[in-house]
Parts: C-alpha cells; structure tokens; sequence
C-alpha cells in the first residue's frame, strides 16, 4: 500500500473519480489517498468462497457485494472492503449508508491498513460489524460494534469455527476459505 499525499489540500471523491482504471485500488481515507496493487490468488479465494458462504446465509433485507464496490461515508472518504453487506440501500454507483458489514481479507500490503486505519475508520463511522480474515493463518477475527466500539463476536484458527450471527446468522471455518476448489 502506497500513501500519496496531495500538496496544498485534501484528495476528495471528486479527484477519486476522475482517475483513470489501471488495475490498481485507489481509496480515500480522511483525505489520503491510499494505493494497493491487485490481490493474489490466496486473497481472492478467501473472497470467493466467503461470498458464496454469505449469499447463501443473507436474509431478504441485505444485499452481500463484493470489491471494487466503493462506501463514502463523506466526501473525504471512500473504501473498498473486499466484501459489504448493505441493509436497504438503493444507491447504484456506491453506498453512502452505514454498512452492516465490512469484510477486509488480510494480505502483506493491506495487513496494517485493514488492522489499524480502516477499523478505526468503520468504528467511527458506525459499521455494525467488521470481519478481518488471514488466509496465511488461515484465521477470522469478527468485530461488533456495541457502544460505539468495537468488541470481538469471534476469533478462530485453522478448523475451528466462528459462530457469527450478525448481520445475519452464518458458521465460518478459516480453513475451508483457503482451500482450493475440489
């Protein structure tokens, strides 16, 4: 990940959209622009099979996404997580609304970013839930929110299993998100 700072002001959603596809992620947090290569195949499995997982517990009212997929809280911020899940959004290009989920999948270039920034980002923001997944573990850390702070739901390695039941009730084992397809 790559921070780039603008000189003499802020980067907005504005100066987000006005640059060009290049394969890179390009996202805004309080202003700085932060820039990530593209996943590997261990990050993109994990994402893969987590989806399918939530598509299949997803109640009616929520809509599961996955990235590129941009949140805009405000004009000054704008990230991706690897997946989201919405409750009663109808906006088209991005979600402007609290999510009741942020799914962030760990890896080398994203690991301090995912832990530190954009936690601290959906904390504040009042995203319900916030799921860190480690595919090299493999490994589920689970966050809620409840008073305004985040509080661990579950943390579990390799076979074990995370009984999580917000935003909605879904079992995940960190093992079976790496593994390659049968």
């Amino acid at each position: 990940m790559t921070v780039m700072p603008r000189t003499g002001e802020e980067w907005t959603v504005d100066d987000l959209d006005r640059i060009p596809e290049d394969g890179l992620q390009y996202e805004l947090l309080d202003g700085l622009l932060l820039v990530t290569p593209a996943p590997v195949r261990a990050h993109q499995r994990a994402v893969g099979n987590l989806h399918l997982l939530l598509r299949a517990a997803c109640r009616p009212v929520f809509e599961v996404l996955l990235a590129p997929f941009d949140w805009r809280p405000d004009r000054r911020t704008s990230l991706q997580p690897d997946l989201l899940v919405v409750r009663d959004d109808p906006g088209t290009k991005n979600v402007t609304k609290p999510l009741a989920l942020a799914v962030e999948v760990l890896s080398p270039s994203t690991r301090r970013k995912d832990h530190i920034l954009k936690r601290s980002k959906y904390e504040e923001a009042g995203v319900e839930s916030y799921w860190l997944v480690d595919p090299r573990e493999p490994a589920v850390l689970a966050l809620d929110l409840v008073d305004g702070k985040y509080v661990t739901a579950a943390e579990v390695a390799g076979t074990g299993t995370a009984h999580l039941r917000r935003p909605f009730a879904v079992d995940i084992v960190p093992s079976a998100l790496v593994a390659p397809p049968a």
